[in-house]
């Protein structure tokens, strides 16, 4: 796939970012160099490689799932500029 100028300027107009005239070439090549990049990455033979979130072996640290019911209420509600009966208050909005 090649990307020509007329390409490229619509590219920079969806992406609403102005380009001039005189750098439609170049922003084209700069398309063209990422997309062969990409077809490169597909010619790379990945069949055995195992999956991985870094570079480097590390195991996330985890908590115990339980459930609770946060027995934080009076902090929250303590940053709340209007709390009424355990609740955030708010002003109704609807007619």
């Amino acid at each position: 796939m090649s990307i020509n100028a007329k390409q490229a300027a619509k590219v920079a107009k969806l992406a609403r970012i102005h380009v001039e005239r005189s750098e439609l070439p170049a922003l084209a090549e700069d398309f063209n160099a990422i997309l062969d990049f990409i077809e490169q990455l597909g010619e790379v033979d990945v069949e055995n490689a195992e999956p991985m979130t870094s570079v480097t072996p590390m195991r996330l640290k985890r908590r115990d799932d339980k459930v609770t019911d946060g027995g934080r209420q009076g902090e929250i509600l303590s940053n709340a500029p209007d709390a009424r009966e355990g609740f955030f208050a708010v002003p109704k909005v609807v007619e």
